[in-house]
């Protein structure tokens, strides 16, 4: 609307004028040199305007004709442009769906036509790591390094390509260099820090972590827990040089992160020194509050010096009463009790466990049978249940497990990455979460202790009975021993058989092994208990009945049980050394024995 108003009074004064110039009188002469001209003062003024208008014509047609070639210029190079950057556009899709050719031609078309483009430096560098080819990215981030608008971005991608070429030296010069032109630079920060952790530099880490919370990378939460970290590092690597300096970085570790499970226990350990008990303890408790661990634990019981093993068992029992039902807990009291000759408490403690013990619960459970009963069958067999147990939970990081804690992770380089859990449990499978036992094993953990009782032999006052020879397998489920006639009256009764352990009431009997021909039993002074069974027999694959079994049956050792020896003590020159050699055949023993004689 303003510009309709703003026209029609640019009109009413255009025609205003030309009215006013109308209504003029008058000639206007114009003399130069030999020429006159006159004429009235409109036509002059008409005339002025045309030829004003026509030198603007041929200005402007004089001046288009003089800028024509660089407007020739600016186009091709606006063309150019235009397809540098639709090469540009192309090749990143490219990339990113992984096409590597199309990727590499698109990378050449737009070095053609925008070979100063930083986005065309960066589509070769990526298009070269795609297909492979090290010394052609590098080359690129070489020259983005060199340019002051790229200068961060190639130092970046260098940084890579040295992490790939497994080269730390120069990946750490490049970071620190980032680290120079960008304090900000989180991927920078982050290799320089991993880098002081590695070479144990705690005061260049500290530092670091410092500039990262100023620059804000990090919240208040992450700085606390991760200058706790580096403190605790800093203090068990001075534990034995600098103690001081030692105390004092793990007292503001503990402060700082308080469940940190490492700056606990060496918090603890140092205020126990100190005989400041009450504070150790309540160091200790926090920590195990928000995760029991063993090594808390143990700083617990050894809380103060010189206590006898039934102190500590009472002082671990408080303890394992702040967190009910865990098993660090259960595990912790047993330890104690072992040491203390608590074996009651140990197995009531571990009772729980028993069913799917882990590996630190079935050894402990070997320990407590030698122990307490020495009996080193059931010990071994506990022992090679641990085998096959469910791990233990142990510090992990990215995959790595280590049997210490360690500040940063190994495989990555992140600081505070070492976790307390089992490592199995972190990783996808189809599998079950443990090796099912050996029939071995639990025959040997199912049955109980039992008194031997020995019957006397009674006095055989008529002849034995001819051995029993087994004409035909009877199909029996298991082996009867036959009725004895009346000319055996005063033969030995045979032994009471052994009830069932709970263990080994719903597992089938075991089918015996077929026995020959027995010999005429002479009299025994003494009938031995048959043993339980220790192998289960495979149901798939059928047997025959084996014969009856005597009366008398000699003890069955397990597989890894030596015995006793039941003979003298060997002579050493009488021994043979060497393995025999054995008798050769066909004409070459013949040879040999015909020498020989």
């Amino acid at each position: 609307m303003i510009r309709i108003i703003l026209f029609l009074l640019l009109i009413a004064l255009g025609a205003a004028g030309a009215a006013w110039i109308a209504e003029q009188t008058g000639d206007v002469a114009l003399s130069w040199g030999g020429y006159r001209a006159q004429m009235t003062l409109p036509v002059f003024v008409l005339a002025l305007g045309v030829v004003i208008v026509a030198a603007m014509m041929i200005w402007a047609i004089l001046r288009g004709l003089w800028r024509t070639p660089q407007r020739l210029r600016r186009n091709r190079r606006e063309r150019r442009q235009a397809r540098g950057r639709h090469a540009i556009t192309q090749g990143l899709l490219a990339i990113g769906h992984g096409d590597s050719s199309a990727a590499r031609i698109h990378a050449d078309a737009a070095r053609k036509h925008a070979a100063h483009d930083p986005l065309a430096l960066l589509l070769h560098a990526q298009s070269a790591q795609l297909d492979g080819d090290r010394e052609g990215a590098q080359r690129a981030f070489r020259a983005m390094a060199e340019r002051e608008d790229t200068r961060l971005l190639g130092l970046r991608g260098l940084f890579i390509e040295a992490q790939r070429a497994d080269d730390p030296v120069a990946a750490v010069m490049l970071a620190e260099e980032a680290l120079k032109l960008s304090p900000s630079s989180s991927w920078a920060s982050h290799a320089v820090l991993g880098f002081c952790c590695a070479k144990g530099d705690w005061a260049g880490a500290l530092k670091i972590l410092d500039n990262n919370q100023s620059a804000g990378l990090i919240d208040k939460a992450t700085y606390r827990r991760q200058r706790g970290v580096l403190l605790t590092a800093r203090a068990l690597e001075l534990e034995k040089v600098d103690r001081d300096l030692a105390r004092e970085s793990v007292m503001e570790a503990v402060k700082l992160a308080p469940t940190l499970v490492p700056a606990a226990v060496l918090a603890s350990k140092f205020e126990s020194e100190a005989h400041q008990v009450r504070r150790s303890m309540r160091l200790v408790e926090a920590a195990w509050l928000a995760q029991p661990h063993p090594d808390l634990a143990d700083a617990y019981a050894h809380v103060k010096l010189g206590d006898s093993a039934r102190q500590r068992l009472v002082r671990v029992e408080t303890l394992a009463a702040k967190a009910p039902g865990h098993i660090e807990g259960a595990l912790a009291i047993a330890r104690a009790a072992i040491d203390a000759s608590e074996f009651a408490k140990a197995r009531e403690a571990l009772a729980p466990f028993v069913d799917q013990p882990t590996q630190r619960v079935a050894l402990l459970m070997a320990e407590l049978e030698r122990t307490e009963h020495g009996d080193s069958g059931r010990s071994r067999a506990w022992t090679l249940r641990a085998v096959r147990a469910l791990h233990d939970p142990a510090w992990t990081a990215d995959g790595y497990v280590s049997d210490r804690w360690r500040p940063v992770s190994p495989v990555t380089g992140r600081l505070d990455a070492f976790q307390w859990h089992t490592p199995v449990a972190a990783l996808p499978s189809d599998k079950g979460p443990a090796i099912e036992s050996s029939p071995f094993e639990e025959a040997m953990l199912a049955t109980p202790r039992r008194a031997v009782v020995i019957a006397p032999p009674e006095p055989m006052n008529e002849p034995v009975a001819e051995p029993i020879v087994p004409n035909k397998p009877e199909p029996a489920a298991a082996p009867v021993a036959p009725e004895p006639s009346a000319a055996q009256d005063n033969t030995p009764p045979a032994p009471a058989a052994v009830e069932p352990a709970p263990a080994e009431a719903s597992r089938p009997e075991p089918a015996a092994e077929p026995t020959p021909a027995l010999a005429p039993q002479k009299p025994a002074e003494s009938t031995p208990p048959q043993p339980a069974p220790l192998f289960r027999s495979r149901k798939d694959i059928p047997k025959t009945v084996p014969a009856p079994i005597p009366a008398v049956i000699p003890l069955v050792r397990a597989p890894d049980d030596p015995g006793v020896d039941e003979e003298g003590p060997p002579d050493e020159f009488a021994e043979q050394i060497g393995t025999p050699k054995a008798q050769a055949g066909g004409w070459r023993g013949f040879l040999s024995r015909w020498g020989g004689n």
